[in-house]
C-alpha cells in the first residue's frame, strides 16, 4: 500500500481542488510531482523524510487527483504561477506558513514560480533534474529540441497532441519512460506505475498537461522574462541524473548561479527518472541537505 500511515486529503484550495497525502512530524516539507506522473512518484521518498518532516505530496493541478480545469485560450488556467498558487493555498490551509519545497520535473517548474511568488514564506527549495524554463527555452538547440521533443509537440493547438496521446495513452507515456527519460521498465515500482497508468488514461490529465506545456512556451515564458532580475534568495538544492538530458547538455551549477544565490548540487547515476531507481539515495540527499 502506497503512503501507509499517511493522511490522504482533497483540499479547496479556491481556483481548485489539489488532492495529497500528509504524514510525519516536523518542519514542513511540500514534495510535488513531475510529467507524467503523480504525487505517487514520492511513495518510497516521502516515509524516509517523514521522520524528521511533515510531508506533504501532492497533485499538482490537471494531475492526479486534482482538478482538471478546461483550459482558457490565455493559457492562464495552467500557468506554473497559477499551479504555484494553489500550491501556496494548500499548504496555509494545512496550517504551515513556512515550508520547504522540492520538485521533480514540472514540479520543480512550478517549486521555483512558488519560491519566486512567495519569497518569504519558502525555507528552502530543491529543483530536480531541470534548468529553468527560460533557460531551456531560449537556449534550445537541435540537440535540447531533439531530446526533449515532446515540449513542442504538447504545446501545439488543442485537440491536435490530446487526440494522438488518447488513441494510446499507455504506449505514448511509456516512450516518455524509455526516451528522454532514460528508464527501464525494472527501474519502476509496480505500484507506483499502475497509478501513474490510471491517471494517465485520464483525457482530463491528458488536456491538463498539454495545456501545462502550452503555458510553457507562452505565460510563463513572459513571467519568468519579467523576473529575470529576481533571484531565489533561500539555499536551493539542484539535483539530477548525472546519465540524463539536462546533465548532458547544461552546466547545471552554472546555470541555477544565475537565479539563485545559494546553490548546492548533487547527482544520482541514472537518468531523468532517478526517484524511481533511488528513492533511498534521493530522500538522503534530501535529507543532508534539509538538515544543512
Amino acid at each position: 500500500m502506497l503512503f501507509e500511515g499517511f493522511e490522504r486529503k482533497q483540499v479547496d484550495c479556491g481556483a481548485a481542488t489539489i488532492n495529497c497525502v500528509v504524514g510525519g512530524r516536523g518542519d514542513p516539507l511540500l514534495l510535488l510531482h513531475g510529467y507524467p506522473q503523480t504525487h505517487a512518484l514520492w511513495a518510497r521518498v516521502a516515509p524516509i523524510l517523514a521522520q524528521k518532516h511533515t510531508v506533504v505530496c501532492a497533485d499538482m493541478r490537471g494531475y492526479g487527483d486534482s482538478s482538471k480545469p478546461t483550459s482558457l485560450p490565455d493559457q492562464s488556467t495552467y500557468s506554473f504561477r497559477a499551479m504555484a498558487a494553489d500550491q501556496a493555498t494548500l499548504m496555509t490551509r494545512l496550517g504551515f506558513d513556512q515550508f520547504h519545497v522540492a520538485g521533480h520535473d514540472r514540479g520543480a517548474r512550478c517549486a521555483h514560480r512558488l519560491t519566486l511568488d512567495n519569497p518569504a514564506r519558502v525555507r528552502s527549495l530543491a529543483v530536480l533534474d531541470i534548468v529553468p524554463t527560460y533557460t531551456l527555452l531560449t537556449e534550445m538547440n537541435r540537440n535540447t529540441a531533439g531530446a526533449y521533443w515532446h515540449w513542442n509537440f504538447l504545446s501545439l493547438p488543442a485537440p491536435f497532441p490530446e487526440t494522438l496521446i488518447g488513441a494510446n495513452p499507455d504506449f505514448y507515456f511509456g516512450t516518455q519512460f524509455s526516451g528522454w527519460g532514460a528508464a527501464k521498465p525494472g527501474d519502476f515500482d509496480d505500484e507506483m506505475f499502475a497509478e501513474y497508468q490510471r491517471c494517465w488514461r485520464d483525457p482530463a490529465m491528458i488536456h491538463g498537461s498539454c495545456s501545462d506545456y502550452r503555458a510553457a512556451k507562452g505565460i510563463d515564458f513572459a513571467h519568468d522574462t519579467d523576473d529575470l532580475d529576481k533571484k531565489v534568495q533561500c539555499p536551493v538544492l539542484v539535483l539530477f541524473g548525472a546519465a540524463g538530458v539536462m546533465a548532458k547538455y547544461f552546466d547545471m551549477e552554472a546555470v541555477w548561479k544565475r537565479f539563485a544565490t545559494d546553490v548546492r548540487t548533487a547527482s544520482l547515476p541514472a537518468g531523468h527518472f532517478f526517484i524511481d531507481k533511488f528513492p533511498q539515495e534521493t530522500a538522503k540527499i534530501l535529507g543532508d541537505f534539509l538538515r544543512g
